[in-house]
């Protein structure tokens, strides 16, 4: 029977440069920051694709959206497909959901039964599937009657995954503790971390215009304030394995499903290409296995994380993965992915400002295109803020043709032809989902296409 336990935890919307350890010394992380130093830290971490719904099903399936169905926010993810919770179960482990789960398609607040929808987390279920009201809100677990929390929500969750780790102290069990912040709204917090944050005190990054600057930092007031909160339930976790013996023994990753722009190029929140929306916190800990005090730039995506974990705990089932097993790069004894495939191909919310695009983010380069061409290219060695593009630039030619053709190579081995939005949603046999999402969110400014 295997012994190594697994505790996921990831935020929604946390972009890689919030944290102390990242060398952000504006944030209080002081958890983050010892799990950092007790395990290892990347720093070329990325969403493959920079939004919730999509994100989520790679990190729990290690498959593109294309192929584990939730290609879009809120169209459900298909049940078809091996998950994390399935594959733990199947050995032996008990697999627990505490969180946002944001895989169930409309309504946001509906009720997953018992059964296939809950991907194999069967040995404990508490969930909402989608909530950003958190001061406010319940959640479910094996009856349609909502549980109401009484107070902050990733409060009440770390509370929730705690009494999981105390009752399972026997092992082995696979967690995955889903926090919704700090996604917007970045007020939402108690007043007892949102005091830590005065906007006039917030510095930004040097990529924010002007006339983005009082935007921002108000909103980052209110984010790192929700950081902090979730970097002291983090600490609570771990005093909890700690605690009940289990500290050595567990597998510890925490990152995020995607980043948050706040203001740089001018833009809010995801589904960009940028290091801002796409750049994601990635630890990992497991003493004897993971090396601590480390710090790597190997490049890894989302889709790699299922895999890797596997690798970690010495499970099969990648071979039917997307994704890719880096387990030797985070254990220091092998390199990361030579590049991450990045896509955005159905633009919705903050994301419609520019039609789908498809992208690689390289050691070096970020490149991304449109139907219509080349878009980004940016150099971020000698351009880390990423202030100057140059995919126009004529000295840039053989670099954006090189890179144009490795997109496209990367693109064919997982079946993506780089169509329009509403080809890409019949390419994917997903029109029914899709129109029941616009039917439910957005009434009569729906986007339909006929069935």
């Amino acid at each position: 029977m295997p012994t190594t336990n697994v505790l996921l935890v990831f935020a929604d919307q946390m972009r890689r440069q919030a944290m102390g350890c990242a060398g952000n010394a504006q944030v209080r992380t002081p958890h983050l920051d010892r799990l950092a130093a007790e395990g290892t830290r990347f720093t070329r971490a990325c969403a493959n694709a920079p939004v919730c719904t999509p994100s989520r099903g790679s990190l729990l399936t290690g498959l593109y959206p294309a192929r584990h169905g939730a290609l879009v926010n809120d169209v459900p993810i298909r049940t078809d497909v091996r998950s994390m919770g399935q594959v733990f179960r199947d050995a032996g482990y008990a697999a627990g959901y505490v969180g946002k789960w944001h895989l169930d398609g409309a309504p946001r607040d509906k009720f997953t039964p018992t059964g296939p929808r809950r991907l194999g987390f069967d040995d404990c279920w508490a969930v909402h599937n989608c909530t950003h009201a958190y001061l406010d809100t319940f959640y479910y677990a094996d009856s349609p009657e909502p549980i109401f929390i009484d107070g902050y929500e990733p409060e009440h969750q770390t509370e929730l995954a705690r009494d999981f780790v105390r009752g399972r102290a026997a092992g082995p069990w696979c967690l995955a503790v889903s926090y919704g912040t700090p996604h917007d709204p970045y007020d939402k917090v108690p007043e007892r971390w949102k005091a830590l944050y005065d906007p006039a005190d917030i510095a930004l990054r040097p990529n924010v215009p002007p006339e983005a600057a009082e935007a921002a930092r108000r909103d980052l007031a209110g984010y790192y304030a929700h950081v902090t909160a979730l970097d002291e339930f983090v600490g609570r976790l771990m005093a909890t394995l700690e605690e009940t013996g289990q500290a050595d023994r567990t597998l510890v990753v925490f990152t995020s499903d995607h980043g948050d722009m706040h203001g740089s190029q001018g833009r809010i929140r995801k589904q960009k290409p940028w290091e801002e929306s796409i750049g994601i916190p990635l630890l990992a800990r497991l003493p004897g296995t993971v090396p601590a005090g480390r710090t790597t730039d190997a490049l890894i995506g989302i889709v790699d994380l299922l895999p890797t974990i596997l690798g970690l705990a010495g499970l099969d089932g990648a071979e039917t993965m997307q994704g890719r097993d880096l387990s030797a790069a985070v254990t220091g004894h092998g390199v990361g992915a030579d590049d991450v495939l990045l896509a955005n191909p159905v633009a919705i919310d903050d994301g419609k400002d520019r039609p789908g695009w498809w992208g690689l983010r390289t050691p070096r380069h970020t490149y991304a295109r449109t139907l219509d061409g080349p878009w980004l290219l940016y150099d971020n060695e000698a351009d880390p803020y990423q202030m100057s593009n140059l995919a126009g630039d004529a000295g840039s030619a053989d670099l954006v043709r090189d890179l144009d053709r490795r997109l496209k190579r990367r693109l064919d081995e997982i079946g993506d032809a780089m169509l329009p939005w509403p080809d890409t949603i019949r390419s994917s046999g997903l029109v029914r989902q899709w129109n029941a999402r616009e039917r439910h969110l957005h009434g009569d400014g729906a986007r339909l296409l006929k069935e």
